[in-house]
């Protein structure tokens, strides 16, 4: 089938620069008025393995083992042969969801709003029992992931989000989301030079900074693995194989950086983190599905070959910097 052009919700400024769309079911889990129930098989997460938002929600899903509390549904990394930009389940038999029955994901979006008019992303939660979206919030789904959802957590779950820390990292997540999650896609989705440099440069100025941090400590707030790092993580793992290239964000690779690349294989070879990283089909979405891309680059329909990511199980020696093997502070 041949594919069309795509409508694309703007969001790019009179200047040029990538203002991404807010979420519009930010209810957060709980157990205060109003708060969504916590409740063990009754929600479904949605995801495309292509996407970092919705990777550290599964990679935090993962490593609190969550795995049989709240069910996966994945979406395909290639986009869709509509008129629409939107995620499709052809990876299920039949190419429909088999807990909510849907071939897009924008079925339950509009089911749950028919007014809804934005894109229908990942990662989203649906409330299997009442079939509706009841959170997309990317922002903070890992954090209710790591509070609410504590009752359910395997025994001696790590803490990824310590009581006496989340000021800092939430403060720290804030500059990772705007600096370098979303900046790679200011650089990608620029449309204009000026927006584009300017979007570049900070990109490059956050890494270096964070390059420094990481040569005194393993991971960003020391011994242990915490949210920050789920975050940074979902970024850099996609950064060589795509956001280099993709997203024109060129100035260096990942592996150009000492400490980052280091920081990378340390957490690429934790479980959660490498065995739910999924780099064919990040390729495939960057490279052939992705919509800023021209139609020749997608006529051409050719994959890159490289990069080599073999090199991501090779050692890292990080260990030494905390002097511990373990990487996770275990609940008490």
């Amino acid at each position: 089938m041949e594919k069309t052009k795509k409508e694309v919700p703007v969001e790019v400024d009179k200047t040029g620069k990538f203002i991404r769309q807010k979420n519009q079911f930010a209810t957060p889990f709980g157990d205060q008025p109003g708060d969504l129930p916590v409740e063990a098989e009754r929600y479904r997460l949605l995801w495309a393995a292509v996407c970092p938002w919705a990777h550290r929600s599964v990679i935090v899903r993962s490593v609190l083992g969550l795995e049989d509390v709240i069910s996966l549904g994945t979406a395909s990394p290639m986009r869709p042969n509509i008129d629409r930009v939107d995620w499709e389940f052809s990876l299920d038999e039949n190419g429909i969801d088999p807990v909510l029955g849907i071939q897009y994901i924008s079925e339950i979006y509009k089911k749950t709003d028919p007014e809804y008019a934005g894109r229908p992303t990942v990662p989203v939660i649906i409330d299997v029992k009442e079939q509706k979206v009841v959170n997309n919030d990317y922002f903070r789904l890992t954090n209710h992931l790591e509070t609410a959802w504590g009752p359910f957590h395997k025994e001696n779950a790590p803490d990824l989000y310590p009581e006496q820390l989340r000021e800092e990292i939430d403060a720290l997540n804030d500059v990772i989301f705007h600096d370098v999650n979303n900046g790679v896609y200011k650089c990608g989705f620029a449309r204009s030079q000026e927006a584009y440099e300017e979007s570049y440069d900070v990109l490059f100025d956050r890494l270096d900074e964070l390059e420094q941090r990481l040569s005194t400590q393993r991971f960003l707030f020391g011994d242990y693995i915490t949210d920050s790092d789920v975050r940074l993580y979902a970024t850099l793992a996609r950064f060589d194989v795509a956001y280099y290239s993709a997203f024109k964000a060129n100035r260096n690779r990942i592996v150009d950086f000492p400490n980052l690349w280091g920081y990378l294989r340390d957490l690429f070879q934790t479980p959660g983190f490498g065995d739910t990283t999924n780099f064919e089909a990040i390729k495939i979405h960057y490279h052939l599905s992705n919509h800023i891309s021209s139609d020749d680059q997608k006529s051409q329909n050719i994959l890159p070959k490289g990069p080599d990511v073999s090199n991501f199980y090779s050692p890292h020696n990080r260990e030494s910097l905390s002097g511990k093997e373990e990487k996770f502070l275990i609940y008490k």
